[in-house]
């Protein structure tokens, strides 16, 4: 008698690995479905605004993709002369310019540099550019550069306030108080400014007004004002009398506001004394033009009345 094995025990335990098999890949969907509902109800999103935000993700990215291309292709570049072609064709070119706020300077230092926009399209003028280059001139302290649609660019400009005369050497430079350059100028226009001089006298521009400002009585006599030794001022007045200063901010206030007081007890500036030398705290030294003169006749007039005397004894 013969037996037939059947291959259908194997088939079983296939079947049943199988099925153990889905239901572990049922559960693990059930805990992950879980996990994603349950982040998705803490972010407050449902799974359709989730695929709404992958999409536009994925959307962008495309797009950044094909901007990286268009870059590298040239198109931007391309298409902005494009456009600048055709707002210029439609009358939006400069063809004037506006400028404000010039009183002292040449206005047209400003103009010569605001002619190369005109040949530019509105759309592709650098304002920020123009604006750098403007207060790179001497008198500019600052401009703001606007576009008035279609045709017109305005140029507003904050002027530096010409405050004293640098002399160098021979020559006479206009400067503002903090010492900046503006132009030159002829020495009769120096004449009833307040002149600097002396080596860094223009860097301490603005120290010389503060000091000045201790003794409002003195400021609008002080015709000149020499930086001696990198270290202290000597002033000169409009009398064409001479203080000179000590060294030292405070000392040098001290100093002034006391000759300033002294002056308005003796009335000391349009006198016989030509200069002050206050550079000693404790005292004042006066010179009187002549007085050596006068003391040395006087010296020799002495000796000859003591030596008439020896010789009648």
């Amino acid at each position: 008698m013969s037996t037939t094995i059947k291959r259908g025990g194997k088939g079983v335990r296939r079947a049943a690995s199988a099925r153990g098999k889905k239901r572990a890949v049922a559960g693990a969907r059930a805990k992950t479905g879980g996990l994603f509902n349950s982040l998705f109800e803490m972010l407050g999103l449902s799974e359709r605004a989730l695929q709404r935000t992958f999409s536009v993700v994925l959307i962008l990215a495309a797009l950044g993709a094909a901007w990286g291309l268009a870059v590298l292709a040239g198109l931007p570049a391309f298409a902005d002369e494009k456009i600048g072609r055709l707002a210029a064709d439609s009358g939006f070119a400069v063809r004037r310019v506006e400028v404000h706020g010039v009183e002292r300077m040449d206005e047209q230092d400003i103009y010569r540099r605001a002619i190369a926009a005109q040949a530019q399209p509105m759309t592709r003028l650098d304002v920020a550019a123009l604006r750098d280059e403007l207060v790179q001139l001497p008198w500019v302290a600052d401009a703001r550069v606007s576009r008035q649609l279609p045709d017109t660019l305005v140029i507003d400009v904050i002027e530096r306030t010409p405050h004293a005369v640098l002399k160098q050497g021979e020559q006479f430079v206009l400067i503002d108080p903090s010492g900046h350059k503006l132009e030159p100028v002829p020495a009769a226009s120096a004449g009833n400014m307040l002149v600097l001089k002396g080596d860094g006298a223009a860097d301490m521009a603005t120290d010389l007004s503060v000091l000045l400002e201790a003794a409002p009585a003195l400021q609008k006599q002080v015709r000149g004002a020499e930086w001696i030794g990198h270290r202290r001022w000597n002033l000169t007045f409009a009398t064409g009398q001479v203080v000179a200063l000590p060294e030292g901010e405070e000392e040098a206030a001290k100093a002034l506001v006391a000759f300033a007081q002294m002056d308005g007890m003796n009335r000391l500036l349009g006198g016989k004394v030509a200069a002050f030398d206050m550079r000693d705290p404790s005292k004042i030294y006066l010179r009187v033009p002549g007085r050596a003169e006068e003391e040395r006749k006087a010296r020799e007039e002495a000796k000859k009345m003591a030596a008439q005397a020896t010789g009648t004894q």
